[in-house]
């Protein structure tokens, strides 16, 4: 595996407490995004970027500076996959939403698939093209006993190509 990075946004501690358990899963190291710079993307080959979900579908607050970036940088020749959490009952309409303001900020990147949305409970997401989540969506507040699973078949999914 290349050089591998997880950067997390999380405001409860959800999202912070996933990427360490891919980070530890994949011996990747792992960075709050208020520690995410250009420097980072040029040292690193891989940039696995996770975000929760708040409001109707946005980021988390502190990857605001993160997707600037993200947008400033040269992403020619990187590999970026992306997570998200979310509440699929309580916000069901924009489930995991922050995913897409992450895929759409990594343009240029070589932004790896995500997962099938078969087998999700939510009623939309701008996070869904094609009938694919555009990286890992997790509900640890309703499904949290699906989390390791889901987790797991993601990281075999992906680790080819990391």
């Amino acid at each position: 595996m290349k050089k591998t990075v997880v950067v997390f946004g999380s405001s409860t501690g959800t999202c912070e407490s996933i990427a360490n358990t891919i980070g530890e899963k994949l011996g990747a190291e792992v960075i709050n995004v208020t520690d995410f710079s250009a420097e980072t993307v040029a040292n690193y080959d891989n940039l696995i970027l996770g975000t929760s979900t708040w409001g109707a579908g946005e980021l988390q607050d502190d990857w605001y500076d993160g997707v600037n970036v993200l947008k400033d940088a040269d992403l020619t020749g990187k590999t970026v996959v992306l997570f998200g959490c979310g509440d699929a009952e309580s916000y069901g309409d924009t489930f995991c939403g922050g995913l897409k303001e992450l895929y759409d900020a990594a343009e240029g990147a070589n932004i790896l698939p995500g997962v099938s949305s078969d087998g999700y409970t939510f009623d939309d997401s701008d996070a869904v093209v094609d009938g694919q989540f555009v990286g890992l969506a997790l509900d640890n507040v309703n499904e949290d006993d699906k989390t390791e699973g889901r987790i797991d078949a993601w990281i075999e999914s992906i680790k080819g190509a990391l």
